[in-house]
């Protein structure tokens, strides 16, 4: 394949990316399927795409096109050329609101899309789970059909037309055109195809109308029902649609429009038994709701186990049912009422009550407020990850999960199915479609064994033969891919699959476009195909944290990484905090989950020995801020932060520590040294000399300024400071307050002891006055075992405290949060387990102890407005409600929570001079301009230090910490009496 790189590389304007890692981040998607392709293009521009296509078929490279690489069945995995369109090729080309019409590239992202629509009042409604990432070219490749396709059908339903370029670099428009009209086609390669594309139709109409399901989740084969010149008028883009990228490669896609939905109303149905749900389906959609989706009792179980999904549980849940049905209404507000009414009516018709047994225990929870609707809606659409957050080996499979079946044989279909996975040993996972009868079912398989490969295909088989029994499809949402493609000919018969593979050949006859997808596939059981192959497993490696809780080798590091299922949520541009880096770069390398992947092939060998440890795994790692975001936003918890940690301690261990990595790790030792100096070492940002050398020396980017040292710096007291008979509470004195800004602590002992608390400042066990350390410092350079010592002898000084329960309440997030995560890592045990239970923000000490009335002090005015900035620890602990719970306690302040990600200062990160254009980019996304926007008045409240350094350096700005502002509105009270 060098030929086509260095052409590649000579002739378009994109990204070329040929070496094994890069190759090894496009070898998976959301399937079981990992196929390491011969390299990747990211065009700049569609012009760019078209041409990388040309010099693929001169070299005799076949090519798969690929966006958010979210497909379940191995669509978008292949052994040629991966065009990645996601990046660049994704803009709006023509939108015309009138008429609820656009026309947009392949490469945009549905949520992107929907919040360029909405200003107009339009939306495209095929709302996948995945809209987050999912490519509108994506969407139309599967046929998408997203949740609420009752209303609104499938992709194919809102096509339009298609601009596509073929195998042969040929230019087409295929769009609707009158059946009587085909000859009078200008281009006569158009008129030709299109003319071949009907007589297909023509002659096959009887066997489609024979064979093809009669239900609307049926996207398998080619669409040969939309080619009949019997209609009067055909669509040609609607071949087009579902067929995987196997015939052309989109270049613009025309699509209807929808005015947004209004208000909605949600009746959560309860059941105490999963076939009383699937037997109630049928019933239900008579009320004519938008969608009717299910969750069963195991995705119950395991949301209960994710924090950002448990709030949402406790609000909608009503004992313990076996599974949920959520019926959404979208009328007018009255019309929703009413049909809320005639929902429960219909429940107590059908004989269910929350005060009758088992079999007919259930009834309706009526949620009508739309901030409980979208975290719902967003625990259902989190589904599959969900599922396959199991910590274990064997994983929820996808390859009979698209089913659907006429809703009056679900319940049955359902049950017979259940005893296909136990005759297997095995059981299955249900949630999704309950309206359209199609359930997302997962078996539960470890495919790194043959015998569950041989279950997989025993389950494929007879589920199969289930579904034509009921006159089902076996495809019905996310596609053929290499997962049923095989099954063709057994579920249409083999004259529609010799007509399949005739559409195929009219348009791409020599094979280069995604071959084996939809004809002429492989065994979908053949294990060289799948991520776990024969003789896969982790090499020789002794991690540094403790990873025990996962299964697999490397202590449980193999397991660890490979909970990410590559869906990609990781790939969000809006919304929470992760993953900041892709949010600037939008590169595949600089999210979670190609993290995970290089992760995961390097331990496993896949990419060179002693990849962990190269300078390929340090530049894929460079750009990770270690915000935590994905251990809450990642449904399956990949700890990326931590993994990072590793990579760095592995790389230590081979080249050492920088003179950089030393002055950051070390800080909090020499810190009570370098205020004795605090005058000449501020001199570096006073001399552009000095900041110059110490970019050159120490890669500190001469265009930030460090933080200025204190001669003053804070020391803690050795008494405890407050009423002998207040309750006790320990302050953790950080490292950074104590040296750069003392006034934060001295607020904070003020506020404390104030409100009535005995505080006490941790002492060295051993009686020295050097100050304790969290080891923060130590971990973000990977140095493990002095962090592993300042965890050691922070928690031998807090001993006495945490075995009478006192409470250690922490002020910078980012050494608080080490308690709660970090230290179980380091030193796993009772000691770290009893810190981590008992270590508080301040702001949730303060929220807690008011909560139970316990923290009341006289509170005054100090100022209007806040603007708040959360630290991405917080929002990763969930703390944020805590600072604003805080916050309210201040009379008559208003606050207003910037919807942020990372502020990108992240430690070290933004200071370093490779790093700081991506920090000031991340910064830019939302944080500085929401403070520029800021009215002079309103006070900037960030609790991180490097938040408030970003925020000053980037806006000129002073942000404050919340123990600042309840200090000054106690000092306000208290000149007021």
């Amino acid at each position: 394949m060098a030929g086509l790189d260095q052409r590649l590389r000579a002739e378009i304007d994109g990204d070329v990316l040929f070496d094994a890692f890069s190759r090894g981040r496009y070898a998976t998607d959301a399937s079981h399927y990992q196929i390491m392709p011969a390299g990747v293009v990211v065009p700049r521009s569609m012009d760019a795409a078209v041409r990388a296509l040309a010099l693929a078929r001169e070299e005799g490279v076949p090519v798969t096109a690929r966006g958010g690489g979210t497909s379940q069945c191995g669509q978008t995995i292949n052994r040629g050329l991966v065009v990645d369109g996601s990046k660049h090729l994704n803009r709006i080309l023509s939108l015309d609101a009138g008429n609820r019409r656009c026309t947009v590239e392949p490469g945009i992202v549905l949520d992107d899309l929907n919040r360029r629509l909405r200003p107009h009042g339009l939306w495209f409604p095929v709302d996948v789970s995945t809209a987050s990432r999912a490519t509108i070219g994506g969407m139309v490749g599967n046929n998408s059909c997203g949740g609420r396709s009752l209303r609104y059908g499938t992709t194919r339903d809102n096509v339009v037309a298609i601009d596509a370029v073929l195998a042969d670099g040929s230019a087409m428009r295929f769009g609707e055109v009158a059946s009587d009209a085909i000859d009078g086609i200008n281009d006569p390669l158009m008129r030709a195809l299109a003319q071949r594309l009907l007589a297909i139709g023509a002659r096959e109409a009887g066997e489609v109308a024979a064979r093809f399901p009669k239900v609307q989740r049926r996207v398998g084969g080619y669409n040969l029902d939309a080619l009949d010149p019997a209609r009067g008028r055909v669509n040609l883009a609607h071949i087009l649609v579902g067929s995987e990228g196997t015939l052309a490669y989109s270049t613009a896609v025309e699509l209807k429009l929808w005015p947004l939905l209004g208000r909605r109303a949600l009746g959560v149905c309860h059941f105490g038994s999963f076939h009383a749900a699937m037997d109630a389906a049928q019933h239900l959609v008579k009320l004519k709701p938008i969608a009717i989706e299910l969750v069963d009792a195991t995705m119950i179980a395991l949301a209960s186990e994710i924090a950002m999904f448990r709030p949402t549980l406790d609000a909608m849940l009503r004992g313990e049912p076996e599974a949920l049905l959520l019926v959404e209404f979208a009328e007018d507000e009255a019309e929703n009422a009413r049909r809320l009414r005639q929902l429960g009516a219909l429940m107590g018709d059908l004989g269910y009550a929350f005060d009758h047994d088992r079999a007919r225990w259930g009834g309706v929870v009526e949620v009508l407020d739309p901030a409980l609707q979208a975290a719902i809606t967003d625990l259902r659409t989190s589904g599959l990850n969900i599922m396959m957050s199991m910590k274990d080996q064997a994983k929820p499979i996808s390859f009979v999960e698209d089913c659907a079946v006429p809703l009056e044989h679900l319940a049955e279909y359902t049950a017979r199915l259940t005893e296909v996975f136990e005759k297997h040993g095995t059981r299955g996972t249900w949630y999704a479609h309950a309206s359209e009868g199609c359930l997302h079912v997962r078996p539960v398989l470890n495919l790194r064994l043959e015998q569950d490969v041989k279950a997989m295909r025993a389950i494929a088989e007879e589920a199969f033969a289930l579904v034509r029994a009921y006159k089902g499809s076996h495809s019905g949402e996310h596609g053929d891919g290499i997962v049923r493609s095989e099954f063709h000919e057994a579920m249409f018969g083999a004259r529609l699959v010799r007509a399949f593979e005739e559409v195929k050949q009219a348009f791409d006859p020599e094979g280069a476009l995604n071959p084996g997808k939809i004809v002429q596939a492989p065994r979908f059981d053949d294990r060289s195909l799948l991520r776990y192959p024969p003789g896969y497993g982790a090499q020789d490696f002794a991690p540094r944290l403790d990873w025990s809780a996962f299964p697999g080798a490397a202590g449980g590091l193999q397991g660890a990484v490979e909970m990410c299922n590559n869906n990609g949520a990781c790939r969000k541009l809006e919304g929470g905090v992760l993953c900041p880096s892709y949010r600037v770069t939008r590169d595949e390398r600089h999210v979670t989950r190609g993290r995970a992947n290089s992760l995961r092939l390097a331990l496993t060998g896949q990419i060179g020995r002693d990849a962990f440890a190269s300078d390929e795994m340090a530049e894929t790692m460079k750009l990770c801020v270690s915000c935590k975001a994905c251990r809450r936003e990642c449904p399956t918890g990949v700890d990326m932060a931590r993994m990072k940690i590793e990579v760095l301690a592995a790389r230590a261990a081979r080249r050492g520590f920088s003179l950089r990595d030393r002055l950051v790790a070390n800080l909090p030792r020499y810190a009570r040294f370098a205020a004795m100096a605090a005058p000449l070492l501020n001199l570096r940002d006073r001399i552009p000399l000095l900041a110059r050398l110490s970019e050159r020396l120490a890669g500190l980017s001469a265009r930030r300024r460090l933080p200025v040292w204190r001669r003053d710096r804070f020391k803690a007291p050795v008494a405890a400071v407050g009423p002998e008979e207040g309750p006790e509470v320990v302050l953790w004195a950080d490292s950074f307050n104590a040296a750069f800004e003392r006034e934060v602590l001295d607020d904070a002992i003020a506020v404390l002891s104030g409100a009535g608390y005995r505080v006490h400042l941790a002492q060295p066990a051993d009686g020295s006055r050097r100050p304790l350390c969290c080891g923060r410092t130590f971990l973000s350079v990977g140095d493990v075992d002095a962090a592993r010592a300042e965890m050691t002898c922070s928690l031998r000084a807090l001993r006495p405290f945490l075995e009478r329960g006192v409470p250690v309440v922490g002020l910078e997030p980012s050494c608080l949060f080490t308690f709660r995560d970090e230290a179980v890592a380091l030193l796993p045990g009772d000691e770290s387990r009893r810190a981590a239970a008992h270590a508080l923000l301040f702001e949730e000490f303060v929220a807690r102890e008011a909560k139970a009335g316990r923290f009341a002090p006289a509170l005054a005015p100090v100022a209007a407005r806040v603007l708040l900035h959360g630290h991405c620890h917080q929002k990763a602990f969930g703390a944020m409600g805590a600072v604003q719970a805080a916050l309210g306690l201040i009379p008559g302040l208003a606050v207003e929570t910037v919807e942020s990600s990372c502020c990108g200062m992240a430690g070290a990160f933004g200071y370093q001079a490779e790093t700081i254009d991506v920090s000031l980019a991340m910064a830019e996304l939302s944080l500085l301009p929401a403070v520029r926007q800021a009215a002079p008045g309103t006070v900037v409240v960030a609790d991180g230090t490097s938040c408030r350094h970003q925020i000053r350096d980037g806006a000129g700005r002073e942000a404050v910490h919340v123990a600042r502002l309840l200090a000054a509105s106690m000092a306000a009270a208290a000149g007021q009496s």
